[in-house]
């Protein structure tokens, strides 16, 4: 008894959790999809070429915008 509703109360906690680690991860890719896009510094092809890698890889896409393509130029403001 008392061992399903600990595993029921880590079932709903573990979805909370991933839920807001989804979300925040979304949130995230979005900014860095719209960072890419409005980079001015970055040529015309650049700015393709990473929002593919931004689409297609997701996550990741959006990691390796932050750290590698994010500090060449700034963004407009929105």
């Amino acid at each position: 008894m008392i061992a399903g509703i600990i595993s029921g109360a880590f079932g709903i906690f573990f979805f909370l959790v991933s839920g807001v680690i989804g979300i925040a991860l979304f949130a995230f890719w979005i900014w860095m999809l719209i960072h890419a896009i409005t980079n001015k510094g970055l040529t015309d092809t650049e700015k393709i070429i990473w929002v593919l890698v931004v689409i297609f890889l997701h996550a990741l896409g959006a990691l390796l915008y932050f750290f590698i393509g994010r500090p060449k130029g700034t963004a407009s403001v929105l």
